[in-house]
């Protein structure tokens, strides 16, 4: 799969001068996610990493939490009327004896890239499904401002596609010493952190309780979500959070900071992480 850019016509104009070429954009395309042969999800996504995608929205959805609850993903032949396979529909099938909870398989979701749940129900939900109180790791973390204040660098870095499209959000996983463990790219924030916990799934890593993630935009209830879903005590994001992030963060007691930019930074929820003068 290698349909992460595609190439349309463009009329640049340039200090009065206008000139036609061709450029190169971020691929943006549906993905529909089935369950055991069910439809589940539909999300617009930048192709790639796609088995990864569906195993993080799971993840994150409290229906996996190990890779051996995992049988196999694969792409669906005859996703069209004509029987070809499009490599925009994946079925998840889980192992013997996994459940299957009725309600992810009712609601049918459609995922935007702007989308999120809300309200006390959905912090409730977030609550009881989680596998992994983030507030109770392995060891405490102790994070210097100076090393948060790099990471956006060191993100922005590795986005490679980005330099290419100036189109795509990132989402990175660091170790507490600042170590770039994995990063992904893709038009929905929400999907690029679903690809990074569903290689985490099938690598057998989860919980992820000794990691940092950083996202490129806002931190949405949905990213904090996903972070307190797959074990992540801290998120960090260069833009700003919701009100309903900061809620699920002081519930959980993940670590949450904002407007991480040069050495700057708001931190919204467990400063306890963070090494404060």
């Amino acid at each position: 799969m290698g349909r992460v850019t595609e190439r349309r016509r463009v009329i640049r104009i340039r200090d009065g001068a206008v000139t036609a070429r061709p450029d190169t954009l971020v691929a943006e395309e549906p993905l529909e996610i089935r369950l055991n042969g069910k439809p589940l999800a539909i999300t617009m996504r930048t192709p790639g990493d796609d088995f990864a995608l569906a195993a993080g929205f799971l993840v994150s959805e409290g229906v996996l939490g190990a890779a051996d609850e995992l049988a196999n993903i694969v792409y669906c032949a005859g996703a069209t009327d004509e029987g070809s396979n499009t490599y925009n529909v994946v079925d998840v099938r889980l192992a013997p004896g996994v459940p299957v909870p009725d309600i992810t398989l009712e609601r049918n979701v459609y995922t935007t890239s702007s989308c999120g749940l809300c309200g006390k129900a959905s912090l409730d939900a977030v609550r009881t499904t989680a596998r992994w109180p983030v507030a109770d790791g392995p060891g405490p973390l102790s994070l210097a401002p100076e090393l948060l204040a790099e990471l956006p660098h060191r993100l922005r870095e590795a986005q490679r596609v980005f330099d290419r499209t100036g189109g795509l959000h990132g989402a990175a996983l660091f170790a507490p010493d600042g170590e770039l463990l994995d990063v992904r790219e893709d038009v929905g924030r929400h999907n690029a952190v679903d690809k990074l916990v569903g290689r985490a799934l099938q690598q057998g890593l989860l919980p992820l309780s000794g990691a940092v993630l950083l996202v490129s935009g806002r931190a949405s209830f949905e990213l904090a979500q996903k972070a307190v879903m797959a074990g992540i005590p801290v998120l960090a994001a260069v833009s700003a959070p919701s009100s309903l992030a900061v809620d699920l963060a002081v519930e959980t007691g993940m670590t949450l900071i904002g407007f991480l930019r040069g050495s700057s930074m708001n931190v919204y929820a467990g400063e306890q992480r963070v090494r404060l003068a």
